[in-house]
């Protein structure tokens, strides 16, 4: 009886060694280059954007493409902070009472507002300066991503250890200053 119960024992371990840790090493190993994959299109898009200082739809949907082609379903986020001086006065229906001094402000604007920018007029070329978000040096631009699906790491990590499977990721951010209006 002792016999056939370590052999079964065996077997199962056997089948464990065998099959399961290879599986659980390869998810991993895909998981970081998604992790990978993801982050460069990420960098690329953004300092991309920075760098003309307008985002088009061939740029947005490729980078949209190569979020796809990673092996994940990923939530997107865009923000741009747009740059306002403000003169300060101490009576502001007063001009002559101009301190010589400006307070700096942020206008937030995101993704809505940037897709319907982009996507307006469907006519024109998809190159079209129409259909471009634009915006000027020293603004700020910002790329948020969340994945929204579960990883084969984090099933099998939730077999091996019993445990309801979640999205182990957290959201990459990424962004800066817009450094140049190419356009």
């Amino acid at each position: 009886m002792i016999n056939s119960l370590s052999k079964v024992l065996a077997a199962l371990l056997a089948v464990l060694l065998l099959y399961f840790v290879p599986a659980v090493q390869h998810a991993q190993t895909q998981k970081e280059i998604t992790y990978l994959t993801v982050n460069h299109s990420l960098t690329e898009f953004v300092d991309s954007v920075r760098n003309k200082g307008y985002i088009s739809p061939v740029m947005y949907e490729d980078f949209r493409k190569e979020l796809g082609a990673s092996g994940g379903h990923f939530e997107v986020e865009l923000e741009h902070q747009h740059k306002k001086y403000h003169p300060e006065y101490t009576d502001p229906s007063n001009a002559s009472t101009f301190l010589n001094d400006y307070s700096v402000q942020y206008e937030g604007h995101y993704m809505d507002e940037m897709e319907s920018s982009l996507y307006t007029d469907t006519s024109q070329d998809k190159d079209s300066s129409k259909r471009k978000y634009y915006m000027q040096m020293g603004d700020y631009f910002m790329v948020s991503i969340q994945r929204k699906d579960q990883s084969q790491w984090s099933i099998l990590t939730s077999i091996l250890y019993g445990s309801e499977p979640e999205i182990e990721d957290g959201p990459l951010h990424y962004g800066g200053m817009v450094l140049n209006e190419d356009y």
